[in-house]
């Protein structure tokens, strides 16, 4: 019985210390102290144990506290205790976005929000603390540690949206149609929150969520994290947030800086692990589905952003995956960032890990509020689950119109006793047109006009602030050599598996050695042997033009998904990436051709002095950088792989049999088309680096001087580059953009 009062009151001290230290910071809210004062608010004597203990409380508890000033200064890699909401307010109407942003739609789009943030000036980070090596967090409800993401301080943002409608125009054969995606959405998120977008599919979360994350229109400041893992698959963890670092944190940072920080990163997302591990593909093995996106959210936290947009971050992940992601996504919150996720189907722990909850249904909003308060509000509507149910599949059901086991309101009711066929299914429940229409008209009339007005009161403008913020003018994190040098080198690492690997080096070396046996020691100066040897040259341009085209087609296209992340977040400059693109291929592209030269050569006898040996290289590397051109030519303009493997086998193999060895005599109206072909010219060079010494005709080829051969080759080198730029620059490399 002593040991049970002896716990009884131990407890009951324990609780009476929670609750001094819990007015202490009520308190301070109320009426800023100094660190003294708080101190003995709170009961304990001692100034700086009192802090410790207030500090140890989570921010996410005292989210109203303020306990006074801090002196020091906070540096990088530190806590932000909580985000101050005040400061700043601006639309997006007043930053020249036109008639795009304002509230009359046009004929294909209709889109209007209001834009709202908050920051906080350095002299006014009251509750700003980093933690110390001994201050470790700890979750007051589970009594555990809890891991923190170490973030630098940011300017917080709270995003406010009322109205947002979207519509598209559905254009027929005789007339168009508008289809509304979004119907007049409304609602909010502060610094330091989650918010969940949840809808079935088809309801326009998505949607919502590029609009807010200026991904239709207008940009908005911040970071989106894309539904689709897009890495590269051959880099390593570490590899892959060091570029990124190196290409979008400021330029005034060192490379040594932009380093440190992308480590800093891999711990913070407790990537340690597996930082020396390839990303990994559909073909190779690699890190686990939630490290790779752990790896696309550090992505993009590494530029420390105040906005951050992710798109159903949990697809396709098992529940305790999925539960570890959001959690970090708490982590990123409580640094003082604002989250705004989409989300499709969670499970109940990580339903209720979210702070705010907008349910989508058909583009209309069915509900916005507290995720915990979601439950109680379609109870007080008459809709609650007869059954246990998992609380977003009962709100999916509800947004999707199926009230199988969910009891229905009496008015809904009665439409069906009535005998209404058209609110009626065959289980005498509403249609599910007649619940969408219920819960809209339920939302609007219940809770929507007052959050608006919540919405509508006005916040004091820091007009510092704003400029910075709205600020239009892109800054780029390095400049047009050093995105070329780092894309470069990030070129090469990704594809030197690909070129080197054993499948193609074994298929060059057994050609090259078949080729040598057939024309094995050839040379000759009669003309059977000529000829015989003016076959094997013919041979060598075809198939070095060959290759290079249908490897250059897949550039663009498998690398879309990932230029269109990357310029969606302007990482670097599109002419920077082309060149780059093309150049970090040219070093690989001359090592096969190189070894396959080297065993035909010499086992066909050709003309053996290194003058013709250098020569006849040079010739095969102009064939390959231009066929390879046409090949980028080709798959940047048509962007579909079916269509331009379709049209590459038209052209190559009209190049082929234009290239003057099969047809010597060719019809006037159509001598022009062997012009165009790259085949043709290379042959000639070949021709003249073999037999220039030996006769002006080789096989009914005339042999010039050479320069105008060599002059046409660089014309199709520049020129399909060209094209393939122009065709890169036109695109659309996002929806909307």
């Amino acid at each position: 019985m002593e040991k049970t009062n002896y716990a009884s009151n131990l407890i009951r001290t324990k609780s009476d210390q929670l609750m001094e230290t819990m007015a202490a910071a009520l308190a301070a809210m109320k009426s800023p102290l100094s660190s003294n004062e708080a101190a003995a608010a709170t009961g304990d004597g001692s100034g700086p144990e009192s802090s410790d203990n207030l500090s140890r409380i989570p921010s996410r508890r005292l989210a109203a506290a303020s306990p006074g000033r801090s002196s020091g200064n906070v540096g990088k890699n530190t806590h932000i205790r909580k985000s101050r909401s005040a400061q700043m307010k601006f639309d997006v109407d007043d930053l020249g976005s036109g008639a795009a942003l304002s509230r009359a739609s046009s004929a294909s789009l209709g889109f209007s929000f209001s834009f709202t943030g908050f920051t906080v000036p350095p002299d006014e980070l009251a509750d700003l603390k980093p933690y110390s090596d001994d201050d470790v967090p700890e979750d007051l409800e589970a009594g555990i540690q809890k891991k923190r993401l170490q973030t630098e301080p940011t300017l917080p943002i709270y995003l406010k949206f009322t109205e947002v409608t979207y519509k598209v125009v559905l254009k027929g054969i005789t007339s168009s149609e508008e289809k509304h995606i979004l119907n007049g959405v409304t609602g909010s998120v502060n610094p330091g929150e989650v918010l969940a977008l949840m809808g079935p599919s088809g309801s326009g979360k998505t949607t919502l969520l590029s609009l807010l994350g200026g991904r239709v229109r207008e940009p908005t400041p911040g970071g989106f994290v894309t539904q689709d893992d897009v890495l590269f698959p051959h880099l390593t963890v570490r590899e892959t947030l060091t570029y990124a670092a190196r290409l979008r944190l400021p330029s005034t940072l060192t490379r040594e800086e932009k380093e440190k920080r992308a480590i800093d990163v891999i711990y913070e997302l407790g990537l340690e692990r597996c930082q020396d591990t390839m990303i990994g593909g559909s073909f190779v093995r690699g890190v686990s589905g939630g490290e790779r996106k752990r790896v696309c959210i550090g992505n993009e936290i590494i530029i420390n952003p105040s906005l951050l947009f992710l798109d159903e971050p949990t697809s396709g992940l098992d529940s305790t995956t999925a539960l570890r992601i959001v959690e970090t996504l708490h982590d990123i919150a409580e640094s003082g960032k604002t989250v705004i996720t989409t989300i499709h189907q969670p499970s109940s722990r990580l339903f209720l890990k979210f702070d705010k909850l907008i349910l989508l249904g058909k583009g209309s909003l069915l509900y916005f509020g507290k995720t915990s308060e979601a439950m109680a509000y379609f109870s007080s509507i008459g809709c609650s689950p007869f059954i246990a149910m998992n609380p977003a599949e009962f709100m999916l059901d509800l947004a999707n119109g199926n009230v199988n086991d969910i009891s229905v309101p009496s008015e809904l009711e009665d439409k069906v006793q009535m005998g209404n066929l058209e609110a009626e299914t065959k289980n005498g429940k509403p249609a599910p047109s007649i619940v969408h229409e219920y819960l809209v008209e339920a939302y609007e009339t219940r809770v929507a006009e007052n959050e608006k007005n919540k919405l509508r009161i006005p916040l004091p403008i820091d007009e510092e602030i704003k400029s910075k913020v709205c600020s239009k003018k892109r800054e780029w994190g390095a400049s047009w050599c050093e995105q070329y040098s780092i894309l470069f080198c990030r070129g090469l690492k990704e594809r030197r598996h690909d070129y080197f690997s054993w499948l193609r080096i074994t298929q060059v070396l057994a050609t090259a050695t078949i080729l040598g046996l057939l024309w094995w020691q050839s040379g000759g100066n009669n003309p059977n042997e000529l000829q015989d040897q003016a076959g094997l040259l013919f041979f060598i341009g075809v198939f070095w033009g060959f290759f290079p085209v249908f490897t250059a087609i897949f550039t663009f296209p498998q690398e879309r998904a990932m230029l269109s992340k990357e310029r969606a977040a302007d990482m670097y400059r599109l002419s920077a990436y082309f060149v780059a693109r093309t150049t970090s291929d040219l070093p690989l592209d001359l090592m096969l051709p190189l070894l396959f030269l080297l065993v035909v050569y010499f086992m066909a006898g050709l003309r053996m002095n290194a003058a013709s040996f250098l020569l006849t290289m040079v010739t095969v590397f102009l064939c390959i950088i231009a066929a390879q051109g046409l090949g980028l030519a080709i798959g940047a303009t048509l962007m579909d792989l079916k269509k331009a493997t379709t049209l590459a086998s038209v052209t190559v193999m009209t190049f082929m049999l234009a290239g003057g060895y099969f047809v010597k005599d060719v019809p006037v109206f159509i001598s022009w088309l062997r012009y165009l072909s790259f085949n043709y010219h290379t042959y000639k060079l070949l021709l003249k680096v073999q037999y220039e010494h030996i006769s002006d005709s080789i096989n009914g080829v005339e042999i010039g001087n050479g320069y105008k051969e060599v002059g046409v080759l660089a014309a199709m080198v520049v020129g399909y580059r060209l094209l393939a730029y122009i065709s890169l620059r036109r695109m659309k490399l996002h929806p909307g953009a």
